[in-house]
Formats: structure tokens, sequence, C-alpha cells
């Protein structure tokens, strides 16, 4: 049978979304910055870790659930925050918010996604949680948290990584963010004209370029590019950790920092707001390259906030086998990225929601073959 109509892991659907998109949005999902060192390290770190397998135990009751900010989660792992999620599949936020949903796991809407944050709102009925970028305009950042909050997001993600963009290579190659040559854009034009499926799916159904949550903010915005330049030049690189204040004082719920990598910048997050939460990522290996991959940096961290929050790791996830490594190593929870997108942009709806099942299957197994039965079971003993 055709990969194309039977994908099963998130490789098969990243090979499905890499054959279905143009070559500029593949890469603007699948790519990294610089030499791309980090975006691999992350998933090969997760391949250099081993399970320990253990046998002939009682195994016949696993369950695979968890309980994350007193919520529970089908799966230890919501949905990170993707921007532009709604240029890979028609109203893509929409479709991956109602996957999620169903699935029993979180849903992250990001600042750049194409659906806005009422959009999300009237089309599930559970609450999602929303990511907010540094923005030179706090008048504007606040009116997006008090939209969210309005909304009935259970939980502001506040991205602490991007004081800066990184040089991701591949976009500058596809021409975003620059000025293309008339040769160029009429090589982007017919590389977006072959893809057919894209353009029937998103260009002629999908209203791509409605930037949703930013919409007045870049009323006049022609194109991906335009965009994403817009949001490069109104990142805000003076902020330092006295401005969670401000936040705080902007976000009544729950605060989760994302983008901790190291252990001395967790014990400031907790010094200064002490948050719900803390997200190890170095941003899908999309900013600073040659760090360390997300595992690397877990136990640090873990160790340095102990169980006074709640820490969860994003970047380099691709299995359920991956997700019991995390939680081993310390993680309480997994947020993932591009799996969900590839499954997005593959099959929509339906391909994020097998996708999650595929997650709980191969976790299940896993968990069964080193001998833990229930997430509270699974620590550092499941590595060997």
């Amino acid at each position: 049978m055709s990969l194309d109509l039977n994908p099963v892991s998130v490789s098969d659907y990243r090979e499905v979304a890499r054959k279905r998109l143009p070559t500029q949005l593949f890469d603007y999902l699948d790519g990294g910055s610089y030499a791309e060192r980090t975006l691999h390290d992350n998933v090969e770190a997760f391949s250099r870790l081993k399970l320990r397998q253990r046998v002939l135990r009682d195994v016949s009751n696993i369950d695979t659930s968890a309980e994350v900010f007193g919520e529970k989660w089908t799966i230890p792992a919501g949905l990170a925050p993707v921007g532009f999620a709604g240029m890979y599949a028609k109203r893509g936020e929409v479709q991956a918010a109602r996957a999620a949903e169903k699935f029993g796991v979180p849903y992250t809407l990001s600042t750049v996604g194409i659906c806005s944050i009422e959009e999300i709102a009237k089309a599930t009925k559970k609450p999602f949680w929303f990511q907010l970028y540094v923005i030179k305009d706090r008048g504007y950042a606040a009116e997006l948290m008090k939209r969210a909050h309005e909304a009935g997001c259970s939980a502001l993600v506040f991205t602490v990584d991007l004081a800066v963009l990184g040089a991701r290579y591949r976009d500058i190659r596809n021409g975003m963010n620059t000025q293309m040559t008339l040769g160029k854009r009429l090589k982007v034009a017919a590389d977006f004209a072959r893809r057919v499926h894209w353009i029937r799916d998103v260009a002629l159904g999908g209203r791509p370029l409605d930037f949703g949550n930013l919409r007045e903010a870049v009323p006049n915005a022609r194109g991906f590019g335009e965009f994403g330049a817009w949001v490069a030049q109104n990142l805000d690189p003076s902020m330092t950790w006295d401005d969670l204040e401000w936040v705080r004082k902007n976000w009544p719920g729950r605060i989760i920092i994302k983008g901790v990598m190291d252990a001395e910048d967790a014990r400031l997050a907790m010094k200064t707001i002490a948050p719900d939460g803390i997200v190890v990522s170095n941003h899908g290996g999309r900013q600073l390259d040659s760090t360390p991959a997300t595992i690397e940096a877990l136990p640090a961290v873990r160790e340095e906030v102990g169980d006074a929050t709640t820490v969860l790791l994003d970047g380099g996830i691709r299995s359920g086998l991956d997700i019991v490594k995390a939680l081993a190593m310390g993680a309480d929870a997994c947020l993932m990225g591009r799996p969900w997108v590839y499954a997005l942009a593959a099959r929509g709806e339906a391909g994020v929601t097998a996708m999650l099942g595929t997650m709980r299957q191969e976790m299940h197994v896993a968990m069964a073959l080193t001998g833990c039965t229930s997430r509270k079971e699974i620590d550092r003993s499941a590595i060997a």
C-alpha cells in the first residue's frame, strides 16, 4: 500500500508532508538554524538513550495517562505551539485543536497562528493554551493576553528564547524574509503551482494569509515572507527576567516559561515569578545551533527545580518510546511540534488523531517491556 495512503510513524507523515507541501513551507517547518546540528541532535540524543528491558512482570493493565497541572492527559504529551500551522492544512490550527481535544491532550496556539484565538475557542469546547512571544509592542501583547484569557485559555506559554531570530539557511535559500529576484520568484511560484493537493486544500479553501492573532498589527501583509519579516523586526531583545513581573500582572492564570536550557536560568525563573511550569526547549533547533539536545539539558533543570514546578520537555520527540525516555529522565510531560504538523499536512485532523494514537501504542509497548504499568513507575530505572 502507498505510504501516502497509510502513513503510520512520524517519519511516514514527514515524507507525505514533504511530497504535498511547497518546498518553501516544508523547509520552514522541517529546518533549523545554521548547520542544523542541534535540530538533528535533539532526535539523535533520544536514540542514544537505551531502554532497560524487563520481562515476566504483570503488565496486563497498563495506563498511559498522566495527571499534569491537575488534568488527566491520555498520554503525557501535548501539542506544542507551531507558527503558521494554517499554511499546512485548511484552517490547520482548528483541525489540530479538535484532534487534541478529542484525544485528551492540550493544544497550544501560537501567537503567529493563521487561525485566531477566537476561532479556536469557537471550534472547541475545552480550554486550550496560548503561546506568546516577547514583542516590542507591550500594549498589543497585553491585548493578546486579554483576548486569550477571555477566550478561556487555561495557560500562557511564554516563549523566552526568541530575543533575536536565528539564521535559518533553508528559509534564506528559499527566499523567505528576503527580496527575491524575478527568477527566484518564478521558481518558487512554479513549485507552489505543482502542489495540487496544497492548492486545493489550503490556497483555495484555507485563507492562508489571514494571520489571525496579528491581523490588526500587520494589516497590509501580502505574503508569508512579509509577515515573517514583521515578526522578526518586532521581537524584543531588551527583555530581562525582571520583565516577567509584567507578564504576571497581565496574565491571571497559569504561566509556563518555554525555552529554558540551563539550570541557572531555571533558578532565575523560579526566583522571579515561580512559574507553574518550565519547558526545557531549544526551539526545536531553530534558534541557537550547537546547544545541547533538550533531553541532555533536562536532568540539570529537573535537579535545580526539584518538585517546585512542573517540568516539560520539547524537542526531538518522534515516538512513544521517546516520551517514556523523557519521563524516565525527569520530565513530567512533553510537548511535540513537528510531529503533529507533519501529520496535519499529510492527513489533516484525522492524521493528527492517528499520530497521537500511534504514540499511545508505542508508549504502551515501551512500558510493558520495561515493566512499568503506569506513569508513576517510569523513572531512571527504565533507562539501561
